[in-house]
């Protein structure tokens, strides 16, 4: 037999996801413009070449067996990369070198991130700040060619190439108007009379918190809230008397 990845199209490719995405024949039939038999009779054939079922066929539609998510994975990574092939292609007719996409999370964009950025000339540049976690996730899938921003070592997966520039602390950071902004030492006792504010689990600075908390024998306070957004977090120190956690870069900046 014959292998099937051979007969497989890019089409073949839209149809897997859109399937995956609507979980219905009929919507994604509109949405390619096909018929439902012609989608129905080659995702059999599909099904029979590969010898695993792919979809599962219920009441309200289709859904992505194990086999069929792993196709899925697959199907969107090699999307993405033909995406990443077509704009480096036009990078390099348009700029001489091609696209270099970044990803930095929000504590490198003050120094080290513009800098990185500056040195690199005749290409074109596609930057993108989310947080590490979200940011590795891009990085392996070949959505970003590189990410510059602050991680752990078990965050890191084992085939992610990594470079340590420079390591740098964490600090309790507040408002201006805090009652504790003009103490030049505070103790945990003094931290846990004010409501905390912290990243959500899986970025580096939490995993950093934890450790942190761990070694002093705490824990953090029930009433906290967890918020990913920086802006967010710094009108909320400005306005009220939380307290939060920042690196020491990114401290000195708020």
């Amino acid at each position: 037999m014959s292998d099937w990845t051979r007969r497989v199209r890019l089409r073949h490719l839209e149809i897997v996801l859109a399937l995956a995405e609507n979980g219905n024949i009929s919507q994604t039939a509109a949405d390619l413009n096909m018929t439902q038999p012609g989608i129905s009779r080659w995702l059999k054939e599909l099904e029979d070449d590969i010898g695993l079922p792919l979809f599962e066929r219920h009441a309200r539609g289709l859904k992505p067996t194990a086999h069929g998510e792993v196709l899925v994975k697959h199907a969107r990574e090699l999307l993405n990369y033909l995406d990443l092939t077509r704009d480096d292609m036009k990078a390099r007719k348009q700029h001489g070198s091609g696209l270099v996409r970044i990803g930095c999370s929000g504590a490198t964009t003050t120094n080290t991130a513009p800098e990185v950025v500056a040195e690199l000339t005749d290409c074109q540049i596609l930057l993108l700040e989310s947080t590490m976690d979200e940011l590795l996730a891009k990085l392996q899938n070949g959505s970003l060619d590189m990410i510059i921003g602050r991680s752990t070592h078990r965050l890191l997966p084992e085939n992610i190439g990594h470079e340590t520039v420079y390591i740098e602390p964490l600090h309790f950071i507040a408002g201006t108007h805090h009652p504790l902004a003009k103490e030049a030492k505070v103790s945990w006792k003094q931290l846990y009379q004010y409501r905390w504010l912290v990243w959500p689990p899986n970025p580096p600075i939490w995993q950093e918190l934890e450790a942190s908390l761990l070694h002093a024998r705490k824990s953090l306070p029930p009433d906290h809230i967890e918020s990913n957004s920086a802006n967010f977090n710094v009108n909320l120190l400005e306005q009220t008397d939380f307290i939060s956690i920042a690196s020491a870069r990114t401290a000195q900046r708020w």
